[in-house]
Parts: structure tokens; sequence; C-alpha cells
């Protein structure tokens, strides 16, 4: 068994879901981040467990053929790219080794793998960012909280979010330090500044700039909204969120329109869309709409069935499938969500698509006593995937077929075996990439109905 401060010389053999390199050293797995497989490192562990340990990179002793110079200032600080330093070639094998580990060890199971979907654009292809304030030597600045902290990485201009984000960001912070708007404290909870929030049409291009605040400082934003307009054509939308709680979460419940529309505008699958603050919106809109083909393409509707869309969100996944659909049924259990469903379903002139608020299993359930009983079920579950509830009422119902898409394959491969066990034969899997250089993949199932 290693020991801490062992200095050991070893090479990487894969990596992790957390974009963490794996070796052996004694017969233990130890996890080290910033290396690539085929790294011959040497290592200093600094944390041994019952059964792995965890270790630094102290020099690269012969580099991997995936290492790929890292071109951002903050990538080992930040902590949000992790795969920053291997190629996007060797990250897409990486994260198809995920998906595909996820279903055929933690699942136990052999469907057909589709090819994994990387993504066509790797660089500002995020719609939307939120960056927390902080007050660093007397002034304002924002950036990305480190890994597992709340202490500031700051930053303006990230790879990820679109170049005109940093412009917007350096021009509301220099409005706040040259008008001296106190910045939020969340230590004790003073402060008015809290976060500068951002989002962005890929297709339209309309931004919008959400301030949250501790409480509502309307006039002392009123030069700002003016300053942002006339330097930005593309703004649509200023937006004031008020959040007076001291917590983690960002958004409070009020939200003030300053200048523009309350919302932005964007086309998702051919529909458009319309985004508010409190709107879920995939945030890599090109990489989503080809998520959604995949799940389509294996969802097939021949336009007489009945699908139910559950953890539906704004109604998207739903949407781009109604076309092809005898009626859609969407459940969300976020009221603004369901709210921009319907708006969205009516500002596309779909008439055959009914969204529901309430948890999914619970809504799903009375739906299904009122005579709900449809051919296909889509369902788009959190991290943690389906309760059990909603596996149990899923089976009970009984659809010919299941597609889920999923941003956790190991939730996805275990909620797809517990339905394996209800009767359903897990046929096809594919790996689709949403946000390129970070740790995370998403999957897309299909599951079928097994014929007595």
């Amino acid at each position: 068994m290693p020991e801490k401060n062992q200095v050991c010389t070893a090479e990487i053999t894969g990596l992790t879901a957390e974009g963490s390199g794996v070796c052996r050293v004694d017969g233990m797995a130890v996890f080290v981040p910033g290396t690539a497989v085929g790294d011959m490192a040497e290592i200093k562990i600094v944390k041994v467990l019952k059964s792995y340990a965890f270790g630094i990179v102290e020099r690269i002793i012969t580099p991997s053929p995936d290492r790929v110079e890292n071109t951002c200032s903050v990538y080992k600080q930040c902590g949000g790219c992790l795969l920053r330093h291997i190629s996007y070639e060797a990250e897409c094998r990486t994260k198809d080794g995920i998906v595909r580990d996820a279903f055929t060890r933690i699942g136990g199971l052999t469907p057909e793998f589709d090819s994994f979907l990387g993504a066509e654009a790797t660089e500002h292809y995020r719609n939307k960012a939120q960056y927390p304030l902080a007050v660093r030597d007397g002034k304002a600045v924002c950036g990305f909280y480190a890994p597992r902290s709340h202490r500031l990485v700051p930053v303006t201009d990230c790879a990820l979010q679109p170049e005109v984000f940093g412009e917007i960001l350096r021009t509301v912070l220099g409005y706040i330090n040259e008008k001296k708007l106190s910045v939020y404290d969340e230590t004790t909870g003073s402060g008015i500044m809290r976060h500068i929030y951002l989002r962005r049409g890929a297709h339209s291009g309309e931004i919008m700039v959400c301030l949250v605040v501790r409480k509502d400082i309307s006039r002392q934003l009123s030069a700002l909204c003016r300053l942002l307009t006339e330097s930005f054509a593309d703004i649509k939308s200023i937006v004031m969120n008020i959040n007076p709680r001291k917590t983690n979460v960002i958004l409070g419940d009020s939200c003030v329109t300053l200048w523009g529309s309350d919302t932005i505008s964007d086309t998702m699958c051919g529909n458009t869309v319309e985004i508010s603050p409190l709107s879920f919106y995939q945030v890599n809109t090109l990489q989503a709409e080809r998520l959604y083909a995949k799940a389509l393409e294996y969802a097939a509707p021949d336009g007489s069935e009945v699908i139910a869309d559950l953890y539906c969100g704004a109604g998207t996944i739903g949407l781009s499938m109604a076309e092809k659909a005898a009626k859609i049924v969407g459940v969300e259990i976020i009221p603004q969500a369901v709210e921009n469903a319907k708006r969205n379903a009516q500002s596309n002139n779909i008439t055959n698509a009914e969204f529901h608020c309430g948890d999914a299993g619970e809504v799903f359930g009375k739906l299904r006593k009122q005579g709900c009983a449809p051919d296909m079920i889509v369902v788009d579950p959190p991290r943690k995937g389906c309760s059990q509830e909603t596996v149990d009422l899923i089976a009970e119902a009984s659809p010919k077929r299941i597609v889920m898409i999923s941003c956790n394959p190991a939730t996805a491969a275990r909620d797809a075996k517990l339905l394996s066990e209800k009767g359903y034969s897990v046929d096809k899997v594919c790996g689709v990439d949403l946000f390129p250089r970070t740790g995370h993949v998403e999957c897309v199932v299909l599951m079928s109905k097994v014929q007595k």
C-alpha cells in the first residue's frame, strides 16, 4: 500500500468521469488530476484511503500523445474545463468509454452503442453564464468558484462563453466600481450586487443581462441600462433579479425588467423558444439539437401516438416531436418552466401539446388514473435520475417505447437496469457531448417493451 508523501513513477492508464488520471501504485488505484492516458509521470501521494489514493503530478517524464497545449490562463485554478489538457479526439474517446462502462459494468446491460456524437464547436458554445461577484484589492471582480470552494477565481474571458460576454462583464464591472455599488458578502449577508447572469440566443443572437441583487436598486441601475444598450445592439432585455436570502442559491423569486423585454427568444429544433431568467434551456443549443434529433430517431413516432414527456422543462424535447405525434403530455415541477412550455407551444401554433406542473411521479400517476395511456414515454431526469415512484409508474403505464435522455450515465444505467427488470429491453445507447472540455457527458437510451 502506498504511503502519504511517497513519490513514485507510474503510467496513467485510465481517466475518470471527474477528469482525473488513474494509475496503480503497489496494487492500489491512485487518482491524479491533470494527467492523460499514456503519461509516464512522477507522482506524489497526498491522501491514502482504504481502497484507493490521491496523488499530484511532480513531473511528467514522458507525455501522452493525447496531450495538447492548454490555452486558458485560469484552467488549473477554475476547474471548469477538466479536460483542456488533452485533444478533443481523446476527450470524446474518454466520454464514450464512460457511457459504455456505465451501462455494461454498472448496469450489467448489453445494448447496441451508437457512434458517439462529439461537438462541432468546442469553444464559445455556451448560451448562459452566471458570474458571482467579489471584492479584490478594493475593486469588484467576477469569475467562477474554484472546485469544492467559494473562493472566487477572477475571470471575464472564458473560452466556453461567447466573446461578447467578456465585453459586457467588463462594462458592468466598470460601472459597479465607478458608482461604488457594494458587492454582496456571503459571510455577513451585507452588500448589494450578487451575480451577473447572461443569456444569449445561439440562433437569434439576442442577449439578456440579468443583475442579481440583494434588494431593489432600480434607480442606481438606470444609467447602466443606457450604457449597455448604447454599447451592445444585441441586448434585448435587462432584468434585475432580487434575492434577499442568505443562501448559495443564485436566483431569487422576484424579477424586475429594467429595460426591453421580459424575455429573449431563440430557435430550438425549428421552434421559437421564449427564455426568461428562470427558464431551463440547454446551454449548448447546437449540440442539444443533435441530442434531440437522436431522441426523435429513437422514439420514431408514426403520427398516431401519444407521447408523455416527463421532467419536460420548457417543453423543448416534446415540442420537437409534436409534429410527428398525435399528442404530447408534458410534466414538470418548476411552475415558470411549465408556463414557458405553454407559451412556447402557443407561439409555434402547436395545438396537440399540454403541460402539467408537479412532481413527475405524482402528476403522471394522476394522469394515468384519468385515462392517459401513452404509447411512448420520453424522460429527461435530473442528475440523480428517476425516483423509484417514477420508474414504477413508467413500467405500469406499459408504453411501447421509452426514450431516456440523461446528463448522468451512471444513474441512467441504474434506471435502465430497473426498467429492464420490469419488462423492457435496453436496445440502444448513444453518448452525446454537450459540454466540451468539461467532465460532463450526456446519453440517449432506447428501451422497448418485451413482447410476451
